[in-house]
């Protein structure tokens, strides 16, 4: 390997790049992604309120 290609960082496939995948194998993780979802939500419609 020459140093210009240690430069450019790992080499990822087209494949690994455009998949996906959230993984919620616990209940305490999908609660917490629940939870975060819920909270973006409340956040908005309180900044919205808060605008007016």
């Amino acid at each position: 390997m020459s140093k210009d290609r240690d430069k450019e960082g790992p080499v990822i496939s087209g494949q690994d790049a455009r998949q996906g995948e959230i993984i919620l194998r616990t209940r305490a993780r999908r609660i917490i992604f629940i939870a975060g979802l819920v909270g973006i939500v409340v956040l908005a419609l309180v900044l919205s309120i808060a605008v007016r």
